[in-house]
C-alpha cells in the first residue's frame, strides 16, 4: 500500500505554490495554455482512443454495460468535444479581478469586493474521462491549482488526457503544479487528500452516491457535492401534449446515464388521458415504466412501482410515473423524494409555471425544457466540474464563477479609527 501522506504532501505543496503563481498570471497566459491543450488533445487522438480501449475492455471484463460503458467511452466525436470545450473555456471572460461591488464610507474609505481564486481544488471523480479536461480547464482559467483523482475504471484514459494537458501547460510556461493527478489508485490516497486541509481549499466529488457519501463523511475540508440526480418533470394539464411528450422522451432517453436525466414523471390528474400516447413512444424506444395505481389504470403497460422507486436514480431506461391531483401535490412529492438537483414543469399556464419555479427548492428548476440541460456547457459556462446541490457558495453547475471567492480592497488617504 502506498504511504499516502508523503504523496499528498508532495502534491499539495506543489499545488499551493502553483496556485500562488497562477493567481498572478494574466488572462492571456492562461488562455494560451488552454488553447494549446486543445491542439494537443486533437493531435493525441489515436493515443487517447487506444488508452480508452484498454479501459473499455477491462470494464466489459468486470461486467459493466449500458450507461456505465457510455459514460466511459471516448470516440472521435467526444475527443473533438473535449478539445472544443478547452477552447470554449479559454474564450470565456476572465473570472478574476471582477469588481463585485464598490462603495464609499462617510470617513472617505473606498471599499471594493473583487473576485479571486479559491486556491487549490481537489476533484475526485468516476467513469467520465472528459472530467479530467473539464476540471483542469476550469481550474486553470479561474486561477486555481487542481489535484485530480479519477476512478479506476477510466485510469488509462485519464492518465493519457492528463499527460496531454500537462505537456501543454509545461510548453505554455504556466506553473507545473497547476494541474496534477494522484499517481495511483490506492484508496488511502483519497483519504489523505480528503484530510489535506493544509493544502486543499475545497473538494469536488463527481460520481455515484457511494463516492459522494464517502467524501462528505470523511472530508476535513469544504465540499461542493450532490448525492443523486433524482429528477422530476411535472406534466400539468395545460401543457401542449406533443411538446410534453418530446421533452419527457428527451429528458429520459437522450442519455439515461447522466445525472440530469429525469427519473420520475408526475402527471396531473387533468392530463392523465395523455399517458397512453407517451407510453407508446417510450416503450417503442425500450423504456420500462413503473407507476402508481392511477398510472397503471391509465395504461396497463405500466408496471407496479414500489415505494423505493420514488427515491431511485435509475441511470437507465426506466421511468417512474405517478399521477398527482394538482400543483400542491406535485411540489409535495418533489420535496419528499427529490434530491435537489433538477426538477421541471411542463405547462402552458404561466401562473402555474411561475408558482412551480418559485416553490420547488432545487438547484435547477425548468419550465418546458428537458432536465438534460442541467449542464455547465448548456448554461454557457464552457464546462463544469459537477452539479452542486448544497446551498452555500456553489449551487447548480460548478463553473468558473463558482470556483472563485472574493476579497475586500480598502483604499484610504490616511484614515485612523477612533
Amino acid at each position: 500500500m502506498t504511504d499516502a501522506h508523503p504523496v499528498i504532501d508532495r502534491l499539495g505543496r506543489a499545488a499551493r505554490a502553483a496556485a500562488a503563481d497562477l493567481a498572478a498570471t494574466d488572462r492571456a497566459a492562461r488562455d494560451r495554455g488552454l488553447t494549446l491543450a486543445a491542439e494537443y488533445v486533437r493531435d493525441e487522438r489515436a493515443a487517447l482512443l487506444d488508452a480508452n480501449a484498454r479501459d473499455l475492455d477491462a470494464a466489459r471484463d468486470r461486467g459493466l454495460a449500458g450507461a456505465m460503458l457510455d459514460r466511459l467511452m471516448l470516440d472521435d466525436e467526444r475527443i473533438a468535444a473535449i478539445a472544443a470545450g478547452l477552447e470554449a473555456v479559454a474564450a470565456l471572460p476572465d473570472p478574476l479581478g471582477r469588481e463585485l461591488a464598490r462603495w464609499s464610507r462617510p470617513n472617505g474609505l473606498d471599499i471594493a469586493r473583487v473576485a479571486v481564486p479559491i486556491g487549490v481544488i481537489g476533484v475526485i471523480y468516476e467513469s467520465r474521462p472528459n472530467v479530467t479536461a473539464d476540471a483542469a480547464a476550469l481550474c486553470l482559467k479561474s486561477g486555481n491549482a487542481v489535484i485530480l483523482r479519477g476512478g479506476s475504471e477510466a485510469v488509462h484514459s485519464n492518465r493519457a488526457l492528463y499527460r496531454t494537458l500537462a505537456e501543454a501547460i509545461e510548453v505554455s510556461e504556466l506553473p507545473a503544479g497547476a494541474v496534477q493527478m494522484i499517481p495511483d489508485q490506492d484508496h488511502a490516497l483519497v483519504g489523505a487528500l480528503l484530510a489535506a486541509h493544509d493544502y486543499v481549499d475545497v473538494i469536488v466529488p463527481r460520481g455515484g452516491k457511494r463516492l459522494v457519501e464517502r467524501v462528505r463523511s470523511d472530508a476535513r475540508v469544504p465540499v461542493f457535492a450532490h448525492l443523486d440526480g433524482n429528477n422530476h418533470l411535472y406534466w400539468h394539464a395545460s401543457a401542449d401534449p406533443a411538446m410534453a411528450r418530446a421533452v419527457v422522451i428527451n429528458a429520459k432517453l437522450r442519455r439515461p446515464g447522466i445525472c440530469g436525466a429525469v427519473e420520475t414523471l408526475l402527471v396531473d390528474a387533468g392530463a392523465v388521458d395523455e399517458l397512453p400516447a407517451l407510453v407508446d413512444e417510450l416503450t417503442e424506444r425500450g423504456c420500462e415504466l413503473r407507476g402508481d395505481e392511477h398510472a397503471r389504470a391509465a395504461d396497463g403497460r405500466i408496471g407496479e412501482a414500489s415505494e423505493a422507486d420514488w427515491d431511485t436514480e435509475y441511470l437507465a431506461q426506466i421511468l417512474a410515473v405517478a399521477v398527482v391531483d394538482d400543483l400542491d401535490a406535485a411540489v409535495a412529492h418533489i420535496a419528499r423524494h427529490g434530491s435537489g438537483h433538477t426538477d421541471g414543469i411542463l405547462a402552458a399556464d404561466a401562473e402555474i409555471a411561475e408558482a412551480f419555479l418559485a416553490r420547488v427548492d432545487s438547484a435547477i428548476v425548468t419550465h418546458n425544457a428537458s432536465t438534460q440541460f442541467a449542464d455547465g456547457g448548456e448554461f454557457g459556462f464552457g464546462a463544469e466540474i459537477g452539479i452542486a446541490t448544497g446551498r452555500l457558495h456553489a449551487r447548480g453547475p460548478v463553473g468558473l464563477e463558482q470556483l472563485t471567492t472574493f476579497k475586500y480592497l480598502v483604499r484610504g488617504s490616511g484614515q485612523t479609527r477612533a
